[in-house]
């Protein structure tokens, strides 16, 4: 897969935002969370909502575009977790994130010649929605990319990037 730059003549988004993304047929839906959402854990749970809703709703945390987080609801309604980087740990909702869903560090195909930015979680949180975890890695392993930046290239990917940029964008 090659990955295409982002477009510098594109306007930046916000350093940190919390994202609820849901899906009824091929239409998506992002709306933003509380600008404080994204420094509570309990609260982004309880964003994902209904567990019973397919494809599943998920919720996406960049945090002062050095990480993202992915939660969603799994199997028999488990939380499904996801990191760009398990090594944010000075970050409280990176910690918590890690130390809740027992994520460990993933260094297949992380940046291997600084030693940062190793991803953790559910490679395949995006599988259902037509994004493998071979992909998602490949994205969320760039070194060249801000964590807000790896999530603009998943929206794309995945087709919600309008309504992602609509919702955090001024």
């Amino acid at each position: 897969m090659t990955l295409v730059p982002p477009d510098p003549a594109a306007p930046a988004g916000p350093a940190s935002y919390a994202v609820r993304v849901s899906r009824e047929g091929a239409r998506w839906r992002v709306d933003l969370l509380a600008e404080d959402a994204g420094d509570e854990l309990p609260v982004l749970e309880r964003a994902l909502g209904d567990t019973g809703a397919w494809p599943a709703p998920f919720v996406v945390v960049v945090d002062s575009r050095l990480y993202f987080v992915v939660l969603r609801h799994g199997p028999g309604g488990m939380v499904r977790a996801l990191i760009s980087d398990a090594t944010m740990l000075e970050w409280v909702l990176a910690a918590e994130v890690v130390e809740r869903y027992g994520i460990g560090v993933d260094t297949d195909g992380a940046f291997d010649d600084d030693e940062s930015g190793w991803p953790g979680g559910d490679m395949d949180v995006f599988a259902d929605d037509g994004l493998p975890g071979e992909e998602l890695r490949t994205i969320v392993t760039a070194d060249d990319l801000w964590a807000d930046e790896m999530v603009q290239r998943i929206a794309a990917r995945l087709g919600f990037a309008d309504e992602l940029a609509a919702a955090v964008l001024p």
